[in-house]
């Protein structure tokens, strides 16, 4: 397993190099919250999903909705290792031209199955894909991944209730908790917690991790799978702005870009 792990973080770490160096191109983007969610993407797409980058439409894969869409440049770049892109693309991050919007567009990119950016929508259409996958009688999981700013939006318990109503037990969410949004922390701003409680009392198994150890982000999707007639939700602790230490736990770095030496000091860390 060892090696797995070595494996899952020399890609984390590629992903992470091409996140920062995408919004420093574009002069925008949203790094903090991309950072945080890249090890749990990384094992998504590396060892849990059941998708295939030459058929992104396949009707049985896994299907993954990114509901804080802001944090895109984590997804693009993930798209990019795993092969559904090409890493050149991502060159266009932001771009007039390009595919790559600051927000994923599921009608212009393979493997974005769901267009997000509208905050707490999401896990209503993970809800769809789920139910979708049971009325079917598919095998497919879905999964999606919630910011715990995003979480203040009520609908997204409008969603939770309906996905324990629905026994969605294909549906995993993960809330990357790094406790940190654009104007704060959010107990301040506006306090979500207890998160797990809050998700327990709406029908969900729920599993509370570190969201950077992939020993334990693997062990949570694996317990997952095996849970029935409930939906499950991660909660995972993170660090806005993960691998880069001018940006880790830093409300500053929630969207803004980083200037030329910014730049070279992240690549420098991001070794």
């Amino acid at each position: 397993m060892e090696s797995l792990y070595d494996e899952l973080k020399a890609k984390a770490l590629r992903i992470r190099r091409n996140i920062v160096n995408m919004i420093y191109l574009a002069s925008s983007g949203h790094p903090g919250g991309a950072l945080s969610i890249t090890d749990i993407l990384t094992t998504l797409y590396f060892t849990e999903m059941s998708i295939d980058p030459l058929n992104p439409k396949d009707e049985n894969r896994d299907r993954f909705v990114l509901s804080k869409g802001h944090a895109s440049a984590a997804l693009y770049a993930t798209l990019a290792e795993r092969g559904f892109i090409k890493n050149e693309d991502l060159l266009g991050f932001r771009k007039i031209d390009s595919n790559l919007q600051g927000h994923p567009d599921m009608n212009k990119i393979p493997g974005v199955d769901m267009t997000t950016g509208s905050l707490g929508q999401g896990l209503s259409a993970a809800n769809g894909m789920a139910l979708a996958g049971k009325l079917d009688n598919k095998s497919y999981r879905v999964y999606c991944v919630l910011g715990d700013g995003e979480i203040e939006e009520g609908q997204v318990w409008e969603a939770a209730m309906t996905a324990s109503h629905y026994k969605l037990d294909n549906l995993c969410v993960i809330v990357d908790n790094n406790n940190l949004q654009i104007d704060g922390t959010v107990d301040k701003v506006m306090s979500p917690y207890p998160i797990v409680d809050k998700f327990e009392s709406f029908g969900f198994n729920v599993i509370q991790i570190d969201g950077h150890d992939y020993k334990q982000i693997i062990e949570a999707f694996e317990e997952a799978k095996k849970v029935t007639g409930k939906p499950t939700a991660i909660i995972a602790k993170t660090i806005k702005g993960k691998g880069v230490s001018y940006m880790e736990n830093q409300a500053s770095w929630h969207g803004k870009a980083p200037n030329e030496q910014e730049l070279a000091q992240a690549m420098q860390e991001l070794i």
